[in-house]
């Protein structure tokens, strides 16, 4: 415990301290140099007395300080703590009619964020709603059907979710993929529909066009759009045989003229799954407006009769 004394001569060594400073700031505006570096104003040969302010010192108390300070000696919020489960991604797919599946992302945490949907060579890329939500239903391609859906954020911000699908063998499935603005379609003309007529399937023609269906996943307004289009038809039909011409057509646009655009076609043909990769020059752009026909990404499928 500090004595009296020893308090009263702390005090007055503080204002012996506090009086020098004064007076050497006091001096050194007189005879120094300004911040700005340019002499002091001359010397009138009158010493006058430099002005100094009266500090009065009252009420001292000493006191021992805090070994460690809280957050209400501060005046600082507590920090909440964050609830690492709530933040997860969860994924569920569960097993729907005709070898679908309905695919459910929830990351709650991560609202309106990019996220990339994986299933076996297959991706495509959407947006989740204000609430951190997606759902929509996808052509499986295996039996096992394993999909991995993975946000913006990167590591640890994914989710995996798997679902046994009957069924599988009794349709055939093709797929036309790619990233960016390359203007790709995929085009089936069943049993030598022709083109705009009825049995010709894509993306813009009405619903039950022919015994098929395309299906579309993505979102072509991302930054960096990834599609999947997807073509399925039972393996065989009830009184019909023949060939369905499939074909990937690309539109020459301002986007992708003059520029190489990047595809991959998967096909899902009696219970086994093949790929291929397609790299392609597009025309200068005096040709937009025009269309690109490639025939050699696809093999044509040859449906029988049951």
């Amino acid at each position: 415990m500090l004595t009296k004394q020893v308090m009263l001569t702390g005090v007055l060594t503080l204002a012996g301290a506090l009086g020098i400073g004064v007076y050497m700031q006091a001096s050194e505006t007189r005879w120094g140099t300004g911040e700005t570096g340019q002499p002091a104003a001359a010397d009138t040969g009158t010493f006058a007395e430099p002005e100094t302010e009266s500090l009065l010192i009252e009420k001292i108390s000493l006191t021992s300080a805090p070994s460690s300070p809280s957050s209400e000696t501060i005046g600082l919020p507590r920090a909440e703590p964050v609830n690492e489960a709530s933040c997860q991604t969860m994924a569920k797919a569960e097993a729907a009619p005709l070898a679908m599946v309905k695919l459910s992302v929830d990351a709650p945490c991560r609202p309106n964020e990019r996220l990339t949907v994986h299933h076996s060579g297959m991706s495509f890329a959407v947006s989740l709603d204000d609430t951190g939500s997606y759902e929509t239903f996808v052509p499986a391609l295996t039996r096992t059907a394993v999909f991995i859906a993975e946000t913006q954020s990167g590591s640890g911000s994914g989710a995996v979710a798997v679902a046994e699908v009957d069924g599988i063998e009794d349709f055939e499935r093709v797929v036309v993929q790619w990233s960016g603005n390359s203007g790709l379609e995929l085009h089936a003309r069943e049993f030598g529909a022709a083109y705009g007529g009825e049995g010709h399937v894509w993306h813009g023609a009405e619903d039950h066009a022919g015994m098929g269906r395309i299906d579309r996943l993505g979102e072509q307004s991302l930054l960096v759009p990834r599609i999947a289009e997807i073509y399925s038809l039972p393996s065989s039909l009830p009184g019909q045989s023949g060939t369905v011409s499939l074909t990937a057509e690309a539109e020459v646009t301002g986007g992708n003229c003059g520029r190489d655009i990047f595809a991959q076609a998967l096909q899902l043909t009696g219970g086994r799954l093949s790929s291929r990769d397609l790299v392609m020059g597009m025309p200068d752009c005096e040709a937009q407006g025009s269309f690109l026909v490639l025939n050699n990404l696809l093999e044509d499928l040859k449906i029988a009769a049951n």
